[in-house]
């Protein structure tokens, strides 16, 4: 388990196969297409995309009312969301799938021709998953045995031991989320820590608002699980009674959950107890029998990241009968395996939790479906062939050019603040001074040695992985903080910045075209990846960040008064964008907003990004002796940079989506990433020539950073 703290990245932009948005419960009497696997779907190139394109513009639309359609426009219209999406993004969706593909050459290669021990193991997990006449054969038989442990419980007293068995196993089990992080309040220090968790549903909001949206996917739910319990071998009344006692269960847990806003409160979240003490909070579950018979390295002392919950647990466990327990226990196992079970298993799994929740008509291609799953399992290993062919020298030293120009900025800023002290100010100096900055891919590769790959056996690499993932997480127990250590696989377009090791995190998979393309002006690449490179720099100093001191230790380092003058600033922020409409009302769907600070740290980087990347750009012009107001192509300088930074956010989400991610994501829509940064930004009304009061130029805005 990785701290929910550890991960800020630029966006939380997940591909199709995963449970991205919930929408309105179809009708239990409505005829739906059906499912359509797409397995001879044959891989091809994705289209290139222009780092700036007039194309995808609307000129028709005043830049200074609404910027994003200005922007976006035509692309929007001419790009909707394929079937087998949620959300259709131009940069981050095409260069996504572009990734992909070069991934899945590599992939394929190896399945067929493996020239390396790496590439065999790579390969033969790739073979695995595409060979769906194995996973059909084998149907139901791989959840068996689980099913038939969970049967032969007796007594709810051996329930650590079976836990800590299926987890052994590599069978995912619900409960609870344990594992090993970085100890917030001692960053040098990795420590056990236990947390919330155990539901099937998205959020806690989906078990307990009441309403008739949330109340019609509750009942939806309920009959997913039944259908998936007769799929199982159950009769249709004992399928409905498990059905009910699993919804009992997991609405009990989702009551005693912290919120997700709450969640992102770092104090709110640690709480060292002794395992003596922990044993106390919650005695009918026997923990020291858990923790050692998990293999964990012994431990005096633990962080308990939501107490309550493990309060209410205590109590279930003995309110809750015996059979309602194994219910819950079979529906885990089965829930957590059913994509990579059987066609029957998996067409039940994407008819509710993608295409009811998510709005999603098909499946991705099998081929990007493997493809992803073999860079989440082995993302090192296939890792180390990718950026040999796709990520040069050259980009990485550009890249280091790029930060160290947009750390500059930041010191800049940061010294003329005029709402800070010149105390805070100096300890936020330390602080970024101590940034660390990884580029591109891990300096040494994890060794997957150890995972045990058949060629044929998708389901059991799929556990081997998972035993892997555990044991290298545990084995991290009172060791050294790797500080070299990467969360993202070198693929993934995406970037982080991590609190507790202080440092920011770009793997090669984004630093390609449109985001960095090294044939365009300045304006344009500011505008793209120097907003990501500023945007991941001022997570370092957002309202969580900046709870974290340059060694990664969670401890109050402003003066009273700074502290008081930031959280107005940020409370401007998070007004601000609970304003901005996310999804608008459609049948017994309410409209819904976003969450202002739910979205607070995310909000404050994508505005800070974009200031701080525009006085990056001005000194890269400035040292070419080039001014903002020269003109390209008819545009100058200053509106390139904006127009190529609102392009990186094109996208078409489906309301389903959307309605989902206003709940579930710290991260804004495409709109009102756009919208929402550059109103706030006066350089952007000056670009436009727009009049203040204008809404993309108001009188009054927001600035942290």
């Amino acid at each position: 388990m990785t701290s929910r703290l550890n991960f800020a990245p630029v966006v939380a932009f997940l591909a199709a196969a995963t449970v991205l948005a919930p929408a309105p419960a179809a009708p239990q009497n409505a005829q739906q297409a059906p499912i359509v696997q797409n397995d001879t779907v044959q891989p091809t190139p994705p289209p290139e995309v222009k780092s700036f394109d007039p194309a995808a513009m609307d000129t028709s639309v005043d830049p200074c009312v609404d910027f994003y359609q200005y922007a976006c426009g035509n692309w929007i219209k001419n790009n909707p969301v394929p079937a087998d999406q949620v959300r259709w993004a131009r940069s981050f969706s095409i260069l996504q799938q572009r990734n992909q593909y070069l991934l899945w050459k590599d992939l394929n290669a190896a399945a067929t021709d493996p020239q390396t021990p790496l590439q065999k193991q790579y390969g033969d997990f790739y073979a695995s998953c595409m060979d769906t006449a194995a996973i059909d054969k084998a149907g139901f038989d791989p959840v068996k045995p689980a099913w038939q442990q969970i049967d032969a419980m007796t007594d709810i007293s051996q329930l650590p031991a079976l836990l800590s068995s299926l987890e052994d196993q590599g069978v995912p089990d619900g409960f609870f989320e344990f594992g090993v992080s970085q100890d917030a309040k001692d960053s040098t220090k990795q420590i056990a820590e236990m947390d919330q968790g155990g539901t099937s549903l998205p959020d806690r909001d989906y078990y307990l608002v009441d309403n008739p949206h949330f109340a019609e996917i509750r009942a939806e739910y309920v009959e997913h699980m039944k259908k998936m319990f007769t799929l199982a071998g159950d009769t249709p009344e004992h399928a409905a009674k498990e059905a009910a006692a699993v919804m009992t269960i997991e609405t009990a847990m989702a009551k005693s959950f912290l919120s997700r806003t709450e969640m992102r409160d770092p104090n709110k979240v640690y709480h060292i107890y002794t395992v003596a003490d922990f044993q106390k909070l919650a005695p009918t579950f026997d923990w020291t029998t858990y923790f050692w018979q998990t293999g964990i390295r012994p431990f005096n002392t633990l962080n308990v990241g939501t107490p309550e919950y493990f309060k209410t647990l205590n109590g279930m466990l003995t309110s809750e009968p015996l059979e309602a327990w194994k219910s819950y226990l079979r529906w885990h196992v089965l829930h957590g395996q059913a994509d990579d079970l059987s066609t029957p298993f998996y067409d039940e799994n994407f008819a509710f939790f993608h295409r009811t929740l998510a709005g999603q008509k098909q499946p991705l291609p099998r081929w990007r479906q493997c493809t992803m799953a073999t860079d989440r399992a082995l993302g090192e290993a296939v890792g180390q062939d990718w950026v040999k062919q796709n990520f040069p020298p050259s980009s990485k030293e550009s890249m280091d050019k790029l930060v160290a120009d947009l750390e500059t900025a930041l010191h800049q800023d940061i010294q003329s603040a005029p709402w800070m002290s010149e105390a805070t100010k100096k300890l936020a100096e330390e602080k970024l001074a101590m940034f660390r900055n990884k580029i591109g891919y891990p300096e040494k590769w994890r060794d997957y040695s150890s995972i045990n790959v058949i060629h044929a056996d998708f389901l059991h690499n799929v556990h081997q992985v998972s035993i892997y993932d555990r044991n290298y997480n545990y084995n991290k127990l009172g060791k050294p903080v790797d500080e070299k250590e990467w969360g993202m696989t070198p693929p993934t377009v995406n970037a982080y910045y991590d609190p507790s090791f202080n440092d920011i995190n770009f793997p090669a998979g984004i630093l390609q075209p449109p985001f960095f393309d090294p044939d365009v002006d300045p304006a344009v690449n500011f505008g793209g990846i120097g907003v990501v490179i500023g945007h991941e720099e001022t997570h370092g100093f957002d309202d969580q960040g900046s709870q974290f001191d340059g060694k990664g230790n969670l401890r109050s380092w402003w003066t009273p008064a700074d502290e008081k003058a930031f959280h107005g600033r940020t409370e401007c922020i998070a007004n601000e964008y609970s304003g901005f409409q996310a999804a608008p009302a459609e049948g017994n769907a309410p409209a819904v907003y976003l969450n202002g600070h739910l979205t607070l740290g995310e909000n404050t980087a994508d505005n800070g990004g974009l200031r701080l990347a525009y006085m990056a750009l001005l000194e890269a012009l400035k040292d070419q002796g080039k001014s903002i107001d020269e003109k390209i192509d008819g545009y100058t300088e200053a509106q390139r940079y904006f127009i190529g930074f609102a392009q990186v956010w094109c996208q078409n989400t489906r309301d389903a989506a959307a309605r989902q991610a206003a709940l579930v994501d710290p991260h804004s829509s495409g709109k009102w990433r756009v919208d929402g940064t550059v109103q706030n930004f006066d350089e952007f009304g000056k670009a436009f020539g727009c009049k203040k009061g204008q809404p993309m130029y108001p009188v009054n805005s927001c600035r942290v950073w």
